[in-house]
Parts: structure tokens; sequence; C-alpha cells
């Protein structure tokens, strides 16, 4: 199945850009509703099997993980993930609206702050790159979503063995606290194609703005 949407060094090197051009776009965002300085690094992208995935951060989390998805369709579709083990989680709430926040409050505060945050990030992503590859995105609003790794991977898929899964690795550092983090989209075959092209294209335009 992964053969089929295979990147070449290039592409990938490309699609790598187009994400961390994003995500400095949303850490900018982040950073002004924070009111702090916000980091985000994406070390490397992997294209794997939702199965795979989950495996993947099984090993990496014991905790149970908590995730903020958003639907996106357009030139390529599918759905968008921000997952962070509940430990983290409760890091960047806390980074986000303060310590001196009463914990029973916290809780109350905590859907509302995760949204609101998957929102930044996952929409400077996907509007970002879309916006690079001259293609629009009609992307969904943020619903808070619980469970292991199997269940984020494949809650709402139909068919769960019809996709692949491009998974990121995210660091955070926000007012002097390490949050690690994880972005994952997950998109059928033809969407997946669809993207492969759209890279190709932004790669010539690229190649021919510096010839």
């Amino acid at each position: 199945m992964a053969l089929d949407i295979d990147l070449t060094d290039l592409e990938r090197d490309a699609l790598t850009e187009l994400v961390n051009i994003g995500v400095s776009r949303a850490a900018s965002s982040l950073r002004k509703m924070i009111g702090e300085e916000v980091l985000l690094s994406v070390p490397s992208i992997e294209i794997m099997d939702p199965q795979d995935a989950a495996r993947l951060i099984g090993e990496r989390e014991t905790d149970e993980l908590v995730a903020i998805q958003q639907q996106f369709e357009g030139a390529f579709s599918g759905r968008a993930l921000l997952i962070f083990p509940e430990t983290t989680s409760l890091d960047l709430v806390r980074a986000i609206i303060g310590d001196d926040i009463p914990p029973d409050q916290i809780a109350e505060m905590e859907q509302e702050a995760l949204a609101e945050t998957g929102n930044v990030i996952l929409n400077g992503c996907l509007a970002t790159m879309a916006n690079m590859l001259k293609r629009s995105l009609n992307i969904s609003l943020p619903e808070v979503v619980r469970g292991d790794g199997a269940r984020l991977f494949t809650l709402t898929q139909e068919r769960a063995d019809n996709g692949l899964v491009l998974f990121l690795y995210i660091n955070f550092s926000v007012r002097n606290k390490d949050i690690r983090g994880y972005i994952a989209m997950l998109m059928d075959l033809p969407s997946l194609a669809a993207l492969k092209e759209l890279i190709a294209s932004f790669i010539e335009r690229v190649i021919g703005d510096e010839a």
C-alpha cells in the first residue's frame, strides 16, 4: 500500500519544509494567544499505516492520550490530529491559562484551552500548506477526543485499511516547559496521491523561480 505514494527525497524535503513553515506560523499565532515565547519543532515526517502509527505512539507513550481533531476537505482531504499524552496536555493548559488557576477550574477550562490550541496549530499547518500549494481547504471546528492510539487513528474512519498516516513528532517549549506532542494527518490513498502531485508542482515552481 505505501508503495503507491512513496515520496522521493526531494518531495519529502519539500513536504517537511511546508509543514515547518506552517508550524512556525502556528507558533507565532500561539505566542500572541499566550503572551509568551512558543517554540515548536518538527524533526521529521513519516508515512505509515494507521496500525503502525498506533503501535508507534503506544510504544512511546504509556499515558492516556488526548487529541484535538479537525476534518479538512479540498484538493486533498482527511483528518488532522494534534495528540498529547494526558500529563503533557495539562502542562500545556497551565501554560496557556496560567499556573495560578485553582485545580478544580483547570479541569473546567481544559477542554476549551485544548480545542483552541489545536485549532491554532492545525489550522496554521493546514492553511499554510494549502496556500503554498496554491489550493484552499475547508477545515472543521476542533473536537477534543481521548483514547489510545488505535482509537484515535481509526475513529470516524469507515475503512481504516484504506488510508495512511502522515506522522510528525513535535516538541513544544512554552514558558520554559518542554511539552511533547504529535501531529498526524490521516488521508486515504487518492488524497495522498493528490497531495504528492501538488508537492511535485510546488517543487517545479520553486526550481523555476530559482532558475
